[in-house]
């Protein structure tokens, strides 16, 4: 809810999902992973078997899960250290609907399914493709939210639109209590 009031966009989380999913197996190797990712460039994938969502696994997962605690890539694989039970949307809910899930449980990406079955994946990015005014929105008010979490003098890395060049990144700064692009900041 933004201004304590329900907004819906008439836009359904179907219409702006991406239905490529890219997947891996449970046993595939962490550097398997990362290559995979690389190639298509995403910054997740599904870890499924059968076609049934078991987990997925972020960049995030990758840098605190393995490399900050300097794991072997080859060794650890995917059951591992994927998030199991990841939070999911239906096909049919709006898109207001998936950005305040989104927010509300940190995360950037949804899988969705359709009666259990897993037909695609909706990231923030997929929703800013088509109702870049909402997202600005909910990103004003997560950037408050996040703000009032954090101590005065950390500057936080998080995603965005850059408040100098209006672009947006995954990666803002806070300088001067602006959240800036890494071309904008000094």
């Amino acid at each position: 809810m933004v201004g304590g009031k329900n907004m819906k966009t008439g836009l359904k989380v179907i219409d702006a999902m991406t239905q490529e999913i890219i997947s891996v197996d449970p046993d595939t190797s962490v550097k398997r992973c990362a290559e995979i990712m690389k190639k298509h460039h995403v910054g997740s994938v599904i870890v499924k078997e059968n076609n049934n969502l078991l987990g997925i696994i972020s960049e995030q997962d990758l840098v605190y899960k393995v490399i900050a605690k300097d794991k072997d890539t080859n060794e650890i694989l995917a059951k591992d250290i994927m998030t199991d039970e990841p939070v999911t949307i239906s096909p049919g809910k709006d898109i207001y609907d998936a950005l305040v899930r989104m927010r509300d449980k940190n995360v950037r990406r949804l899988p969705v399914l359709d009666n259990g079955e897993l037909i695609g994946f909706l990231t923030s990015k997929d929703v800013l493709k088509i109702e870049p005014q909402l997202f600005e929105i909910l990103v004003d008010k997560i950037q408050l939210r996040e703000e009032a979490k954090k101590p005065i003098s950390t500057t936080e890395i998080t995603e965005g639109l850059c408040e100098e060049c209006g672009e947006y990144t995954e990666y803002l700064y806070e300088q001067d209590n602006t959240f800036l692009c890494e071309n904008c900041k000094i």
